[in-house]
């Protein structure tokens, strides 16, 4: 048996939220030995087939990850191409000397026609976020009645104070995983809804905007360089009126500058760690 095989077998799956699904138990492989599905004991629910491209190894578990994220990461990529060469179609069927501008307008069509049809695979993906929220706020529902009964049964003395606690506790992580699931599919429908021909050109924009500035910034401070010699007196003078920060303003200034790469970096961190954030539970 491969390496890649025994990757899989006897490891625990959770989701990517920290749920444990079941046990792998096995591997369906195709005529030429390739991983089809993976074999999954899920206990009462039985033994289920998860697909093995929705399936990756970390340390001593296999991560589920569900295909409407798969999707929604595959559109996104797909509709961000196709917009980035619409954006460059439309530059080049609007330059009056461009001896392609027939040709442009030609390829643009059928650029447009595959954008269109993105966008029935973006409601396809709507329908499929929207039905799993229905779903996972159902499943709140449930935790808390069970929660709420649970409390009936401690304040009538028919379970201890510490059977009650254990279900305050794991209903609470139960919440919370709900809750970061639906965060999440919170953040990618607004994506979805944000990607779009107009934003496309502004970002660009601004990227543009952003590189002539940081040129202009570049220019400026290197003629100031060189045009300004700092004497051995001056050095003197700077070193004996300087004086340290005072430390409140140090800590000011360091939070400022903490909360600023913090809110640059935080899509970032939501999408590039979501296993660590759940292997660890």
């Amino acid at each position: 048996m491969s390496e890649i095989k025994l990757e899989f077998i006897g490891k625990k799956v959770k989701d990517m939220y920290g749920t444990i699904m079941g046990n792998v138990v096995g591997v369906i492989t195709d005529t030429d030995g390739s991983i089809e599905s993976v074999s999954v004991d899920c206990g009462h629910a039985g033994l289920k087939q998860l697909l093995y491209e929705q399936l990756l190894v970390q340390g001593e578990f296999v991560i589920y990850i569900p295909r409407w994220r798969l999707d929604a990461q595959k559109l996104f990529r797909q509709k961000n191409l196709i917009l980035k060469r619409i954006k460059a179609l439309q530059d080049i069927v609007s330059s009056e000397d461009d001896i392609m501008k027939e040709d442009a307008q030609i390829v643009y069509v059928k650029y447009e026609k595959r954008l269109r049809d993105l966008e029935e695979t973006e409601k396809e993906i709507n329908e499929k976020l929207n039905q799993r929220i229905i779903e996972l706020d159902n499943d709140s529902i449930n935790i808390k009645a069970a929660l709420f009964d649970a409390k009936l049964q401690y304040r009538s003395n028919e379970i201890t104070e510490d059977a009650y606690q254990h279900v305050n506790l794991h209903t609470k992580e139960l919440s919370d995983r709900i809750n970061l699931e639906k965060e999440e599919i919170q953040n990618i429908k607004s994506r979805l809804e944000q990607q779009n021909l107009e934003n496309t050109i502004l970002t660009e924009n601004n990227i543009q905007k952003e590189s002539t500035v940081d040129d202009n910034n570049n220019k400026i401070e290197k003629e100031i360089n060189d045009s300004h010699t700092v004497s051995e007196v001056e050095i003197e003078a700077a070193q004996t009126i300087s004086l340290p920060l005072p430390e409140d303003t140090a800590i000011v200034s360091n939070d400022n500058n903490s909360n600023k790469s913090n809110s640059n970096d935080d899509a970032i961190e939501n999408e590039s760690n979501w296993l660590e954030q759940v292997i660890s539970k």
